[in-house]
């Protein structure tokens, strides 16, 4: 039982952890000792196993949106983060049977159960919970509709930070956390142009602008102009409305995201509170866990070519088939 609750802490985590990719440059996330990457071809995979050896994958990357309709703006917002929940939680069951091994490993209805736990509380958190207590101070105080929504959507904010803080106290977490520190540093090295090597990624900052962290946020913030559409009505219409218009909400605020990101004085000036609550999703790597990153990275970019391989050593490059 214990094993099941880590397992659904961990499904919720890694939504923090993920850094959607631009057009060039790469993108990526943490998973149970390791890091995902995905590059222009191909996603790249790398574990560090029981053993200390460094076990990496790598699938073809076909982008989801890169079809009619889904290069609409906020269509292909939809449908990106789709395909990185998609791809991000199939990276988190591989992680786990790596990590852990066959004998620690939940099996396939475990994990299924567990990112079914994990949907369970997002709804219950982030949806029903901010929209019960907008409800209970809106009689309290008497107050209009659109005050209603606002409480709603600080109230939302609030348990994100909240959350986010406290399960960082989960060990296991903590480890995705650091995982999440080298994925960044190790993306910023590569878009900085930077000597690839773990003793030079160690020195640059595990902040970066395109990650999930910040995407929450902003998600949080629109959340509350979309949700007002949905009008009166019971509990239930409201819930559901919400889940039913998160879509909506997802896809503006990838144009956000990626406005930021072209117009860099403005958009970090808007997005400093989402920087600055990456300080609490990511923690300082070790050059071991920067090693998974750089591997992950390298094999994204077709510089390996494993179907399943592992580098041995904690630092070397050397690899061998698994």
């Amino acid at each position: 039982m214990k094993r099941f609750f880590e397992r659904v802490l961990l499904v919720l985590s890694f939504l923090v952890s993920i850094s959607p990719k631009r057009e060039i440059p790469v993108g990526g996330q943490a998973v149970i000792e390791g890091v995902l990457m995905r590059g222009p071809l191909r996603w790249g995979l790398s574990v560090r196993n029981p053993e200390g050896d460094i076990v990496s994958d790598a699938w073809e990357n076909r982008p989801w949106s890169s079809s009619m309709p889904w290069k609409l703006p906020v269509l292909r917002g939809m449908v990106t983060m789709a395909e990185m929940l998609y791809t991000g939680t199939k990276a988190l069951a591989v992680s786990a049977e790596i990590s852990l091994g066959e004998e620690e490993s939940l099996g396939t209805w475990g994990f299924l159960l567990s990112i079914f736990a994990a949907v369970l509380a997002v709804v219950l958190l982030f949806v029903a919970l901010p929209l019960f207590a907008g409800d209970v101070a809106g009689k309290i105080w008497s107050l209009s509709q659109g005050w209603r929504n606002l409480i709603e959507g600080l109230v939302r904010a609030g348990v994100f930070v909240g959350y986010v803080a406290v399960i960082g106290f989960w060990k296991e977490i903590g480890r995705v956390f650091e995982y999440h520190g080298a994925e960044h540093k190790t993306i910023n090295a590569f878009e900085a142009g930077k000597e690839m090597v773990p003793s030079k990624i160690t020195d640059c900052s595990r902040i970066h602008p395109r990650c999930g962290t910040s995407f929450l946020l902003v998600v949080v913030a629109v959340s509350v102009i979309v949700f007002s559409v949905a009008g009166h009505g019971g509990l239930v219409w409201r819930v559901g409305s919400r889940v039913f218009l998160l879509p909506v909400v997802i896809g503006i605020s990838y144009e956000i995201i990626k406005w930021c990101g072209k117009n860099r004085k403005v958009g970090n000036s808007l997005m400093a509170p989402a920087l600055w609550l990456q300080y609490l999703t990511t923690r300082e790597p070790d050059e071991s866990q920067i090693s998974v990153a750089l591997m992950a990275l390298t094999v994204a970019l077709g510089d390996e070519s494993p179907t399943r391989e592992i580098a041995g050593g904690e630092t070397d490059g050397n690899s061998k088939k698994a």
